[in-house]
């Protein structure tokens, strides 16, 4: 069982590609809560170079709201990630987590199910990209 989905994009940039994720997630009920530049904050940090790569926070209030109301600590596996990256070959990735896969440490069959409701989202929001 993977950990995450995943859908490969040509022709194309992780700049040009943000505002379609954005976009999809919204169409799903998602929001960015908080975004991480990756290359550039390793770059800071510890002087190395990556291809372009954003991590992006998603949440959906809707769903946070049900787990968190269910398993308060839930929250230390909030927000769901989704992921752009520039490969080698100049292709772009985009991945989402797959939080049903987070959540079997869980022993709460409704946040479960919670889970699996989210993970059937985040597959469409690539699908929709």
């Amino acid at each position: 069982m993977s950990y995450y989905n995943n859908r490969i994009f040509k022709n194309t940039s992780v700049k040009d590609l943000r505002p379609k994720v954005e976009a999809a997630l919204k169409t799903q009920g998602f929001g960015v809560l908080t975004e991480i530049d990756f290359q550039a904050t390793m770059k800071k940090k510890i002087d190395k170079d990556y291809l372009p790569h954003l991590i992006l926070g998603a949440c959906s209030p809707e769903y946070a709201d049900k787990v968190v109301s269910l398993e308060p600590q839930v929250s230390t596996l909030l927000p769901c990630n989704v992921t752009l990256r520039e490969l080698d070959n100049g292709d772009v990735e985009v991945a989402a987590m797959d939080p049903s896969v987070a959540m079997q440490m869980i022993e709460n069959e409704k946040v479960k199910t919670h889970a699996k409701e989210v993970r059937d989202k985040l597959e469409k929001v690539l699908e929709e990209i």
